[in-house]
């Protein structure tokens, strides 16, 4: 098979998503690995078992399954290796365990996802971690941020709910002056439209829960390293325990094979319905990276391969009835379903809260609503969104 694996190297993206992960032929060719169940791994000999010297040693290190899915996301990351954890919060927090300690001080991008900052504030400090959040537009300012203890310094770009773009490439010029951790949380981009470790980043991590699965049934995420900090990110995911089936894992593959044609359709229903609401009198602003009008359009399109399915706008409200025409909105949609992560074939619509914000404070002209944009068609979202906005009017 070297010479398919030699075609593949220089093939497209959807072409590498069909074919990468695993061979066919180590399976009697059969196109998807099969499903190893299981906890107890036999040893052929006693020096072996005292050795553990063979590929497969007890089922919470990997399986044939597993390492098909680690396989293919290794590629699409250029990383030296992938752990998989039973959720998209875990994936940001196994690698936080694994570089910081007592008496650390980590930097994290204030418009970061809600639970991260919850596990820093509660957990992190809990174990003598010192915690500071800096502004996303800092770029290389970040310098005046780091002291002699300063361990990691954490990304999201764009940013939870707000979408700020931060300048990654000059974020992690600065840190490894210092030999400070860089992790990404790459979950909105995929490594289809930002690849974190060409800009520097030494962690890159993603909830597979979101365009991986792509159909709202699986819970994952994936943590994917480069070499130099492989070692201390595997070694802390197996102390700890933690793992995923390989039912889950199976699943989370297959979906990658069309994640690359859905991204596409995701990428241009959102354009186009953000394009539409920026015209609206009844919307304030539009926050989506790949408009022009966004304040790090630059920034994305310098950067960034593409968008995803999943922005927010700023609803016009009279003052002090922001709640109300928000959740009056919300309860009027039909297509648009009320709930929370995003990346599956249906529209989800959210209002968010920013009032954890300590230094990007966000929109406050009115209630920021996000919408994912699923698979379903255009027209009928914006027949939807219409209806919305008129019950928001009524209040």
């Amino acid at each position: 098979m070297t010479k398919k694996n030699d075609l593949r190297a220089g093939a497209g993206v959807n072409t590498r998503l069909a074919h990468g992960g695993n061979d066919p032929y180590d399976c009697f060719g059969f196109v998807n690995p099969p499903i190893v169940r299981g906890s107890t791994v036999l040893f052929p000999d006693a020096k072996t078992l005292a050795t553990e010297d063979q590929k497969y040693t007890y089922g919470t290190h990997g399986t044939p399954t597993t390492d098909a899915l680690c396989n293919l996301v290794n590629e699409l990351e250029g990383s030296a290796g992938t752990i998989l954890v039973p959720s998209g919060l875990a994936a940001v927090t196994v690698p936080f365990l694994a570089y910081l300690s007592a008496g650390d001080h980590a930097l994290i991008v204030d418009s970061v996802y809600f639970p991260t900052r919850r596990f820093c504030n509660v957990m992190l400090r809990k174990l003598g971690v010192e915690i500071d959040y800096y502004d996303p537009s800092i770029g290389a300012g970040i310098e005046t941020l780091i002291r002699p203890n300063t361990r990691l310094i954490h990304t999201e770009a764009p940013g939870s709910n707000t979408f700020e773009i931060q300048d990654i490439a000059a974020i992690t010029a600065v840190a490894h002056k210092y030999d400070c951790v860089v992790t990404m949380d790459n979950t909105w981009a995929t490594p289809l439209y930002f690849k974190p470790l060409d800009f520097g980043v030494d962690v890159s991590i993603h909830a597979a829960t979101k365009y991986p699965s792509g159909h709202s049934d699986v819970l994952m995420g994936f943590v994917s390293s480069n070499e130099k900090h492989w070692k201390a990110l595997y070694q802390a995911n197996a102390n700890l325990g933690i793992c995923v089936t390989s039912d889950d894992a199976y699943q989370i593959l297959r979906g990658l094979r069309t994640m690359g044609v859905r991204l596409e359709h995701h990428q241009k229903s959102a354009l186009d319905i953000a394009t539409w609401l920026e015209g609206r009198d009844d919307v304030l602003r539009v926050l989506h990276p790949a408009l022009p009008s966004f304040p790090g359009h630059d920034l994305w399109k310098r950067d960034f391969k593409g968008a995803s399915g999943v922005f927010s706008f700023v609803l016009k409200a009279e003052d002090g009835k922001f709640k109300e025409a928000a959740q009056a909105f919300l309860d009027a949609l039909t297509f648009f379903g009320l709930g929370y992560s995003w990346g599956g074939y249906e529209s989800l619509a959210v209002m968010v809260s920013l009032a954890d914000r300590t230094v990007a404070k966000g929109p406050s002209e009115g209630p920021v609503i996000r919408l994912q944009i699923g698979l379903e068609d255009v027209a009928d979202l914006k027949k939807d969104l219409e209806i919305g906005f008129a019950a928001a009017a009524a209040v």
